[in-house]
């Protein structure tokens, strides 16, 4: 582990891209917290999806994406995240001893409560991050102990899940997190959930439709036209962008999420790279909006095709 003595901790403001669209949430691409595959957890900030969009400007307005920066080593300065509905669950513990601090933060909208089966799994998942985090950090205590090292023994961890879009039948999240274990900066990703409300199952976002490779074929060339437009002006419009170190990441290495502007039907996909996913971790995270087309109709899973429409 890199020790610094006195780390950056940025917290969920320094890498939120949040918009006031109708999607959500941030996924790291080796830990996810996917509903339907594997128990486990992420680590995160919340996006919300906005409308479709053609152009890098375009993406900028209705994803939140930050704008260019002369600086390409200086990652874009993001607003602040949205105000959480009142009727949310927040719930944090912290401690201190001298320069040794832990925190940790988990938070729900209040549209989860109403649904005692995620409650259940939001609660249980929490309930060992923590346990997980106060153990690790106690080992820190005795391994660092009369060391002037305050970044090897302070320890972070939030994490929100915010509401995308919900609409008849079905409840789709995000969720973002970020971590601080010790080392020159934390960690951040994303990731979502959709709840079928008749099933009473929670799925992965990608579960509803037929396969990666479906996916891919629908989605992949916009993605990355777009991602391609928009790191560029992000780094400069004059920089010169590394395709071999960073190539365009495939939508499976990326987070899903479903939001709608009709309140109806699912009529939007938000994509997000993560840091390092599709970038330099000082180019942050990317967020981009497209609209269902009667070609991503055709990757739905038969039994989801009434929750889908096309987006404009």
């Amino acid at each position: 582990m890199f020790h610094v003595k006195h780390p950056k901790k940025p917290g969920l403001e320094g890498v939120w891209r949040g918009s006031k669209g109708g999607l959500a949430p941030i996924k790291h691409p080796r830990r996810r917290t996917l509903p339907a595959r594997a128990g486990g957890w992420a680590i995160t900030a919340c996006l919300m999806l906005a409308a479709a969009c053609s152009s890098p400007e375009e993406v900028s307005d209705k994803t939140g994406a930050a704008t260019a920066t002369a600086n390409p080593a200086t990652p874009p300065s993001p607003p602040a995240p949205p105000t959480p509905d009142a009727d949310k669950v927040a719930f944090t513990d912290n401690a201190a001893k001298g320069e040794a601090k832990r925190d940790f933060a988990y938070t729900w909208p209040a549209a989860v409560s109403a649904v005692p089966e995620l409650t259940a799994r939001f609660t249980a998942e929490r309930d060992k991050l923590l346990a997980d985090q106060k153990s690790e950090w106690n080992a820190s205590l005795q391994e660092f102990a009369g060391q002037d090292c305050a970044g090897c023994v302070n320890r972070d961890f939030q994490k929100v899940w915010e509401v995308v879009a919900d609409i008849p039948g079905f409840l789709s999240l995000s969720q973002m997190f970020y971590e601080y274990s010790g080392g020159a900066h934390g960690n951040s990703g994303s990731d979502g959930l959709v709840w079928d409300r008749e099933a009473q199952q929670a799925l992965a976002p990608e579960d509803l439709f037929t396969s990666p490779k479906a996916l891919q074929d629908v989605l992949g060339t916009r993605w990355c036209k777009v991602l391609q437009a928009e790191r560029r002006r992000r780094m400069g419009g004059e920089a010169p962008i590394d395709n071999d170190v960073f190539p365009c990441p495939p939508i499976k290495d990326l987070t899903l999420l479903l939001g709608s502007k009709s309140k109806t039907h699912f009529d939007r996909i938000g994509l997000i790279a993560d840091p390092y996913v599709a970038g330099s971790y000082a180019e942050g995270q990317y967020e981009i909006t497209l609209p269902v087309t009667t070609e991503v109709l055709t990757a739905v899973k038969p039994r989801y095709r009434a929750a889908f429409a096309r987006g404009e």
